[in-house]
């Protein structure tokens, strides 16, 4: 499989992180970053301000992501790589949401426990073992959707290599 492949992942990565701080973060209100600290309660005014204060650097660190995805991705351009079909950019974006989501629900949700999904509610491991679900479908959503551009554009590229000597494989 021919082209790219960091910059969908890191636009997974950022967008799956942006979708995550702008509906979990800030329509729901069902978490911030620090809500389970102790440190931080959505209650006081203190520590909302901390709380915000930490959802800003997660979004400006999801941000980065998008802005390098992007750059990556006008630099493979602009080198005239061509870029793996469609449901392969796809899914390597699909695949870095679902890595974004395990990362940050093992490690923020279970090993530092800062937070959880539902802070709002007395017993949140569901959606803390949902949220992970969510992020391990989308890896195999992703993976899957992978594999079958890449067999695509095996079997595309097959009849073009042997027209041209084997040359042009690794551009198809």
């Amino acid at each position: 499989m021919a082209g790219p492949k960091l910059p969908a992942i890191l636009l997974g990565v950022g967008l799956g992180g942006f979708l995550d701080g702008i509906v979990l973060h800030q329509l729901l209100q069902w978490h911030h970053m620090l809500t389970a600290e102790g440190c931080c309660s959505p209650g006081t005014v203190a520590g909302l301000e901390d709380n915000t204060l930490a959802d800003g650097f997660f979004h400006l660190a999801t941000w980065v992501a998008v802005v390098a995805g992007s750059y990556l991705a006008v630099r493979a351009w602009q080198r005239d790589r061509l870029a793996p079909p469609w449901s392969v950019q796809v899914g390597l974006a699909l695949a870095g949401w679902g890595a974004f989501n395990v990362v940050e629900g093992v490690i923020d949700h279970h090993v530092l426990a800062i937070h959880h999904v539902r802070d709002d509610i007395g017993a949140p491991l569901g959606w803390d073992l949902a949220f992970l679900a969510l992020g391990a479908a989308l890896l195999a959503i992703g993976f899957a959707l992978v594999r079958r551009g890449a067999r695509a554009t095996d079997a595309m590229a097959t009849p073009r290599a042997r027209s041209h000597g084997g040359a042009d494989r690794d551009h198809a």
